[in-house]
């Protein structure tokens, strides 16, 4: 089924919305009842809400709150992707206007991109398989930023350790713990002379 209900609110203010099914009343209310709950949603945060059997995902972007309805198996992705790209269309159709426009005064024009673009995201195969790429890329990238720290921390470490041993090798003048060490040594070594020598 995938996404069945959009919206696009300014606050409280709904100014345009679009439901694919008979759902619409339902749809609408809880709808209303997350826009008042969440009162200001964060800029570019993602969250999602159950409500069974279905799933309200809502991203606030510009002083925007982009919403949306679908089942489970939609996953978070598709989603995710549509809600990104009914705010850039619902930005670029509208500008400045969308600060101080009334309740619904964008429906008629922008509720047809929702009917679209829900069909297209509900429907299109590519647009689930795009996102796995995006998402599969995403995590390599990830992957090599982490490998790419580690192999600096690495480096680091082998230079501290190059740093140690260089000093160690140094002519230990004035170094009163090193030159203990040393006579130590020279005991141990000439002790261990005297022992060999007497068997």
């Amino acid at each position: 089924m995938g996404i069945l209900y959009g919206m696009v609110a300014r606050g409280q203010v709904v100014l345009a919305e679009f439901s694919a099914t008979q759902t619409n009343a339902i749809a609408s209310v809880v709808a209303r009842l997350i826009l008042e709950k969440m009162k200001e949603v964060k800029n570019n945060s993602i969250s999602s809400f159950s409500h069974h059997p279905y799933i309200f995902h809502v991203k606030g972007t510009d002083g925007l709150t982009v919403l949306c309805m679908a089942d489970d198996a939609s996953g978070r992705i598709i989603p995710s992707a549509f809600l990104e790209d009914i705010h850039k269309k619902f930005v670029k159709t509208f500008g400045r206007a969308v600060h101080s426009a009334s309740a619904y005064a964008m429906n008629d024009e922008f509720s047809r991109v929702l009917c679209q673009q829900i069909d297209h995201f509900s429907r299109n195969p590519n647009v689930d398989r795009l996102n796995r790429l995006k998402g599969e890329m995403n995590q390599v990238q990830s992957v090599l930023i982490d490998n790419i720290e580690k192999a600096l921390e690495r480096g680091d470490r082998l230079a501290l350790l190059v740093e140690k041993a260089i000093t160690m090798q140094q002519p230990m003048q004035g170094n009163n713990s090193t030159v203990a060490l040393k006579r130590k040594a020279r005991s141990y070594k000439n002790a261990m002379w005297w022992r060999d020598w007497r068997h």
